[in-house]
Formats: C-alpha cells, structure tokens, sequence
C-alpha cells in the first residue's frame, strides 16, 4: 500500500475545511476571509471536534507562498504611479492616520503593561487598513463610482507602501532588540535605493520584454512567465536581506505599470485565491481559544480604538489635506478595519520571535470584528455626515468649507519649487544607477573577469572600462545635463539675485559626478596615483564625447517614458470641478445596444459625457453622435456621483424573464414524423408556428432517404416527413400531435 505523505493529507483537510466553511459565510454573505481564519481555527491543534493537522512547519511554508502570492496580487493593484498621482489629499490623511494610530496602539500597549515590542508591533498591527475588505465592501454596496471612494484608494495605495515600509523597520528592530536611530535610518535608505533601483530596471526591462513577447503569450505562458517574474524578484528581495514578500509586491507593482496588468491579474487571481486561502487558514490556526477568552477585555478595547481611531483621524486627516466633512467622514467610516498586513506583521512578529503569543489571536480576533463592522460603518457614514453637519457650529462648518474651496485652489508652483523637485529626483534616480552598477563591477564583474574569463592582473582595466561605459550616459544626465529649461531661464533672467545659487547648483552637479568617477576609482585601484590618472583620463573622455552620450540618454529615457505611460495613455486626464472618470461596461441585454449615442441622449437627459469607448483591441476617443453601443463596450464616462448611480442602471439593462422560461432540463432533440392529419402538414416551416409556439428549432428532415441538416424556412411540411425539432419537450407533442 502507497504511503500518502502527510503534506498532502493535511493540504487536503486545509482546503476541504476552508470549502466547507466559505460556502456557509457565502450564504450569509459574510467576507471570506473570516471564513478561512475560522476553518483554521477548526482544523487546528486548539480544536479537537474534528480531525486537525498534524504537520505544522509544512503548513507555515505554504502559508508563506500564500503571503507572496496575497502580496504579488495586491501589487498589481497598486504601482508607484498611482502613488506618484494620488496627491496630497490621500498621502496627507494616509500619513496623518497611520502616525497617530501607531502612537495610540504603542501607548495602549504601554498601558496594559505589555513589554516594548509588543506595543511597537501592536501600533503597526493595528494602523494599516484593509484593502481586500474594503474593495469588496464598496464593490458589495454598488458605491465604487462614489468621488469620496477615490480618496479611499489613494490611502490604502499610501498605507501598502508604509506598511512595507513597516515591516522592514519592524525586522531591523526585532534584530536589534531596540528601536536605534542609525539602524533605522540605514534600513529606510536601503530600502529606499532598492525601491528605485528595482522600479527603474523592471520599468525599462520588463515591459520591453513583454512587448517583444506579446505574439508569442498564450494564457499558459503568461501565466508561467508572470508567476516566474515573481518568483525572481522573491529571490532578489531575499538576497538584498528583505523580506521576500516585499519582491513579491514590488514585482506586482512593476507589472501593474504595464499594458498587460489586467490580463496578468485575471490569470494569477485563481492562483492567488488558492494560497491566499491557505494562507488565512494558518492564521486561524494560531488562534488559541483559551488566549482570546482571556483576552477578552484587551481585545474589546482594541477594537474600539480602531473602530473610532481610524474614523477620527482619517477624517482630521482628510480635513487638513482640504478635503470637504462630506467626503472626510465617508473616508474615515470606509478605513475603519485592520485586514491582510496586519495578519503579516503580526506573523512576523511570531516568526521573529519577539512578540509574546498573546498578540497575534488578539490582531485576529480584532480583524474579525471590524471586517463584520466595516459594510455597516460604510452605509452609515452619510446619515453620520448629515449628523454632524446639524449638529457642528455654523462657524465651524463655514471655516472647513473656505479651508477646502482654499486648498483646491493651490495648484500653481513657483520656479524655484519647479526646479529643485527635477534636481532632487534627477540626482537620486542616477545617483542610485551608478552606485549599482560601480558595486556590481566592483562585487561580480570583476571576479568572473579575474576567475572565470582568466585575464588576471588586467581584469581590474577591463572592470573599469566596462563598468565607465555602462556609466557615463548616467554621469552626463546628472552633472551635465540642463533640467527644466524654461523654470532655469526664468530664474536666470528675470532675477538676477538667483544666479549665484543656480551656478553653486551646477558646481554641485559637476562635483557630484566627479566623485562617483573617485568612487569608481577607489573601488578598483589600490594607489591615488592610478587613481588621479584615470580619473583625468574619465573627465576628458566625458567632455569629448559629450553629444553622444546625450544621444544615447535620450534614447533610453524617450524608452522608459513610453514603457512608464503605455497603460496611462489609454486612460484620458480629463476630470473638471467635481466630477470624476467612471468605467461602465454595456451589459448584453441592456437596452442601450444596437443604438447611436444621438437617439439614446444620454447627456441630455442624465448630464453625463462619454469620453471614450474601448472595444477589445480598439479605441474609440470622444466618439461621434452616430457611434453604436455593442454588447461588452467599455465606456468611460464623466460625471458626477449622483448622475454615474442614476445612470448605471440603464447600462446593466433588466433582464426579460419571458426570454430564458424554459429550464435547460425542458430542452430536447425530438422526433416527429408527419402524416396527412399533422397540424402542420402542407405548410412552410416558417408558416408552421413551431418556433413561436414550441420556442423550438428544425435541425433536420428525412424525406424519401435523404437528409437535410437546418433546412430552408420556406421548404413546405410532406406526408412521411421525419422532422427532428430542438425546444420544449412538453410544448412540441402539443402542437404536432
């Protein structure tokens, strides 16, 4: 007899217990990630009503494949361009929200007598919102077109970076014991220098090699070839000594700047799903019972603290970013739950072995409340505004709305602001490319030259020449090249008092890459002799060939723009005031297909516009009064909130119940042979009523041996006929008895 590995058995009673138990929150129509915390709880070794795992470090393996998969996902959903372009508002109530959390959750802690750590990694638990719970809450509710869900999405985008932001100052800190200044800041700058090094390569690379590709990708090899990126940058992320978790989601976030991000996302979600499930079903198995009972009055607490907490602050937050009271407490009444980091950080504070086992049933069990809490909190927080707003001070209310109509109307920038925003990016984008390439030279280049290749004592020559070619256009962007010339000009020549501050810039430039050349020299020669003569040798070649490094920079850069703005550009900027860009498809029984956009006047009688029309592979931008909608049309539409809800209806279309009565059980293929006393005998199929009568079809007739398959309409009914008719088994005897 074949011995069944214990991985598989307990694998199996994972999945079969999360199956049996989705099925049941399905139809209550609960979240399903409660019930995989609770199948966890079942099948774990607290619980002994049914049987339980056995194999718990196996279990943890495929849990953690479950967090790179949950955080590859939630990276497709995220990508630094969304975080470049959600603005102020939502990085302002984002950082104000989270910050003021964490201090509560640290203080809570404190208070309670816990030790350090464990209020550290109480605040972090409990200060990153859900982005999973809050999605299927506003997709559940039909309020994802809503404007105040817009500055909803930009703070969860926010609070995914600082929540990875967290976990590996959390890791530096768990190391350490101690939350030490240096460690910390190095920690942030290393992060940091991956962070735009990974994005920088993966955005001039990966689409690139996407686009190349793209005749020869199938679903199955975009699925393997998506879940390999993955895997890759898991491993790079490890290397680098973060967490590999964080390669995943960066990786995703990489991809979701593509033109395939969608596809990538759809074909990775069953995958995802799978070990996303196992995942929350690990958590449920920490869960101790016997803790949260004793727990009990912690956990009551600490759930009210996120509760009212995160509806406070994030809506302080949103009133201080300018937002109005109206879309600042729908904000924080929609935020007000902890969700799939919070499971992360708790788990690496176990895995860490810093945090004491208390701590993470109490994340969870506070995680399962506010996710029961979050659609009602949602529905609320309008009846909750119009509280307010009856119930503030009119002054109050009066100074938020002139602090709001202020801010939204700060949108210009002065030369100055202009100007040393491109320096500072311009100088951190290529200080981090040469100092990867110098290392990579120094690190592995010139190893495999001196070992493998067998050049010896002239490997260092070669290491320098390459790693300079490799180099120099990115030494000529940032100390040579002119940024932003018409906020230089200006500055140049209308304000004489600012040219000394422009020439100390552009000495700092030049200087700045004169000491990444030293760099490259230090790493590689052993005297200051060879050092300075090749330094020479690196200036003088830098200035001859000038023009074309130029050249070749503005090759690569025009590259990484159009890789950077390919998804971007099919998706127009065109939102005025407070209206807002909403996607609608046109649903196959809508009563909208088949008609011109001039005889539906839609923005006649609803006042919306309809900016574009995506039609599979094609295009259509403000499209014509005589363009039709087909079944599956992709409609942008602008609008404001109560006209895209009044509108959206009309798209999804009602449904005729007299199209679909028959049950699929009442369709059949049946016989009739006809005689001279037959109903229909004598008469064309068309004239026959079988269609309209029977809501059937003449697939076939044998007449005098010969067959005719789906015969003419017009073919008149003979004695003998063998008819062979697909409808309703019970209508057709009817007719043709």
């Amino acid at each position: 007899m074949i011995h069944l590995p214990v991985l598989i058995a307990d694998l199996g009673l994972i999945l079969a217990a999360a199956g049996v138990i989705t099925l049941l929150f399905k139809k209550i129509k609960q979240p399903l990630v409660l019930g995989y915390i609770i199948a966890g709880l079942l099948v774990g070794p607290h619980i002994k009503i049914i049987p339980t795992v056995s194999d718990y470090k196996s279990i943890t393996i495929w849990g953690e494949i479950g967090v790179i998969f949950l955080l590859f996902s939630l990276g497709l959903e995220f990508s630094f361009k969304k975080l470049v372009k959600v603005g102020g508002s939502s990085s302002i109530t984002a950082i104000v929200k989270v910050l003021f959390i964490i201090l509560c959750g640290y203080l809570i802690g404190i208070a309670m007598g816990w030790n350090n750590m464990d209020s550290i990694f109480l605040g972090g638990i409990i200060s990153i919102s859900s982005t999973m719970i809050t999605i299927k809450a506003f997709e559940e509710l039909g309020i994802k077109h809503k404007k105040f869900a817009g500055l909803v999405f930009g703070v969860l985008i926010v609070e995914d970076l600082v929540a990875i932001l967290l976990l590996v100052l959390f890791s530096t800190m768990a190391v350490s014991q101690q939350s030490a200044g240096p460690e910390m800041i190095k920690s942030i700058l290393k992060l940091s220098f991956f962070l735009v090094l990974w994005f920088l390569g993966g955005i001039f690379l990966i689409p690139t090699f996407l686009k190349a590709t793209k005749k020869l990708m199938n679903d199955e090899t975009m699925l393997v070839v998506s879940l390999a990126l993955c895997l890759v940058m898991v491993l790079l992320a490890d290397k680098a000594g973060f967490s590999p978790a964080l390669g995943a989601f960066i990786m995703g976030s990489i991809l979701a700047e593509t033109t395939q991000a969608e596809r990538i996302e759809h074909l990775t979600k069953s995958v995802k799903d799978l070990f996303a499930a196992v995942f929350f079903v690990s958590v449920g198995m920490l869960i101790n019972p016997t803790v949260l009972i004793e727990y009990a009055l912690p956990i009551l607490f600490i759930t009210l603290v996120i509760i009212f907490g995160k509806i406070l602050f994030t809506t302080l937050g949103a009133l201080l970013a300018g937002q109005p009271l109206k879309t600042a407490v729908q904000a924080g009444m929609s935020l007000a739950q902890i969700g799939e980091f919070s499971f992360i950080i708790a788990t690496l504070g176990v895995s860490l072995k810093v945090t004491s086992e208390f701590l993470y049933p109490i994340a969870v069990a506070a995680a399962a409340i506010t996710t029961f809490t979050t659609p009602y909190l949602i529905k609320l927080s309008e009846p909750f505004y119009k509280f307010l707003n009856n119930r503030l001070p009119e002054k109050w209310l009066d100074a938020i709305d002139r602090y709001s109509s202020g801010t939204a109307g700060i949108t210009t920038l002065s030369d100055w602001r202009i100007l040393l925003r491109s320096y500072m990016f311009n100088t951190i984008i290529h200080a981090v490319i040469i100092i990867s390439i110098i290392l990579l030279a120094a690190r592995f280049l010139n190893p495999f030259i001196a070992n493998q290749l067998d050049f010896g004592s002239n490997s260092t020559i070669i290491s320098v020449i390459v790693s300079f070619i490799l180099m120099s256009p990115f030494l000529w962007a940032l100390s040579i090249r002119r940024i932003q010339k018409t906020a230089y000009s200006h500055l140049w020549l209308n304000k004489r008092y600012t040219r000394g501050p422009l020439i100390a810039i552009e000495v700092f430039r030049i200087l700045l890459g004169i000491f990444f050349v030293g760099f490259l020299m230090y790493e590689f020669f052993e005297t200051w002799i060879a050092a300075m003569i090749a330094l020479t040798l690196v200036v003088l070649v830098m200035i001859i060939f000038s023009r074309k490094l130029q050249s070749f920079y503005n090759k690569l850069e025009t590259r990484f723009i159009l890789n950077l703005n390919a998804r971007e550009n099919r998706t127009p900027n065109i939102l005025p005031w407070d209206t807002h860009l909403t996607e609608i498809t046109v649903a196959p029984e809508s009563e909208l297909v088949g008609k011109t956009l001039v005889d539906l006047k839609i923005r006649e009688q609803y006042g919306v516009n309809i900016a574009m029309i995506e039609r599979g592979k094609i295009n259509i931008s403000t499209p014509n009064r005589d363009e039709r909608l087909y079944p599956y049309d992709k409609l942008l539409i602008i609008g404001t909130d109560d006209q895209l809800a009044n509108i959206k209806p009309l798209f999804e279309g009602i449904v005729d119940e007299t199209l679909i009565s028959i049950p699929m059980e009442d369709m059949s293929l049946q016989k009739v042979i006809i005689n001279s006393k037959s109903p229909v005998f004598g008469q064309t199929i068309r004239d026959s009523g079988i269609r309209e009568q029977t809501q059937g079809l003449v697939v076939g007739i044998e007449r005098n041996g010969e067959r005719i398959l789906n015969p003419d309409s017009n073919l008149i009914f003979e004695n003998g006929d063998i008819v062979w008719i697909v409808g309703n088994n019970k209508k057709i005897p009817e007719l043709l008895k």
